[in-house]
């Protein structure tokens, strides 16, 4: 691939500050977060009389950054029926990974794809897909260069980011797609992110004219998607991996169940994302 830029190094650290707002961040770049606001829809999840009470307890669950906003408020809605304490870190999938294999801590990983759990298998327990992440090809708004598929990516006068291929699930997956069209010698790449939502913006911002992004972060000012039945094939599952270390298999289990009800269902479709059954 032809590189007019290989990164945008102070562009990605001002939009990373920027979604972190208050959140504190570690040194490995990620960003940990107590769930403490009910959903943004504003409906509170009803407490039951088989809701259990895990006041006192803990979760530490690790989730890729791109679904930050939607799982922030899965967290939220269950730490507000149940009294868990969830502690999330939201990061690229390779910073989660190295934290798994060197921490060996925590109770669930939510990663972009399944594939994103390979490298941690030997930690994890077990697996349930949730939803479905769909790749869709990004172009600025009202499509200026007429951009009709990926064939056109390779045109010289388009310029193209992706995610990172070495930490992020989205840029494994555009560099593949780069291949399979046979466009990965003639595209022009103006930069690569270290987290998808990052990538909207740029386009948004006209610093480039398209980007290879998950369909629920397509949500940027100046950017909309294209029509196209590329990508078709390259959908991806989000799967909860629980970890083998996990210590608290009450909340553990607690979690598993709320993480495949109507509640967090609803959150998930709110956000563009299709159930992954």
């Amino acid at each position: 691939m032809k590189k007019i830029l290989v990164t945008v190094l102070a562009f990605s650290m001002a939009l990373a500050l920027a979604a972190c707002g208050g959140q504190g961040q570690d040194s490995s770049g990620s960003v940990s977060s107590n769930a403490t606001a009910s959903a943004a829809s504003g409906e509170a999840v009803g407490s039951s009389s088989t809701t259990p009470d895990l006041s006192g307890q803990s979760l530490l669950i690790y989730c890729g950054a791109g679904m930050q906003q939607p799982f922030q408020e899965i967290a939220d809605a269950f730490q507000k029926e149940t009294g868990c304490q969830m502690n999330v870190t939201y990061a690229n999938a390779a910073q989660i990974q190295t934290q798994i294999t060197e921490s060996k801590e925590g109770d669930f990983f939510i990663a972009g794809s399944a594939d994103e759990v390979k490298p941690v298998k030997e930690d994890v327990s077990g697996s349930v897909d949730l939803v479905k992440h769909i790749p869709v090809l990004a172009v600025a708004k009202g499509n200026p260069k007429g951009i009709t598929g990926i064939s056109d990516l390779g045109k010289s006068d388009v310029v193209t980011v992706i995610g990172d291929p070495e930490s992020t699930p989205i840029g494994k997956i555009a560099k593949k797609i780069f291949s399979d069209f046979g466009v990965s010698d003639t595209v022009t790449l103006g930069a690569t992110t270290t987290t998808a939502p990052q990538l909207a913006t740029v386009v948004g911002l006209g610093e480039a004219d398209a980007a290879i992004i998950w369909k629920e972060n397509c949500n940027a000012d100046g950017v909309e998607i294209c029509e196209t039945k590329d990508l078709d094939s390259y959908v991806k599952t989000v799967p909860a991996a629980r970890l083998s270390f996990s210590t608290n298999s009450a909340a553990a289990d607690a979690f598993s169940t709320f993480l495949g009800s109507d509640a967090a269902n609803q959150i998930w479709t709110a956000y563009g994302y299709e159930l992954a059954v």
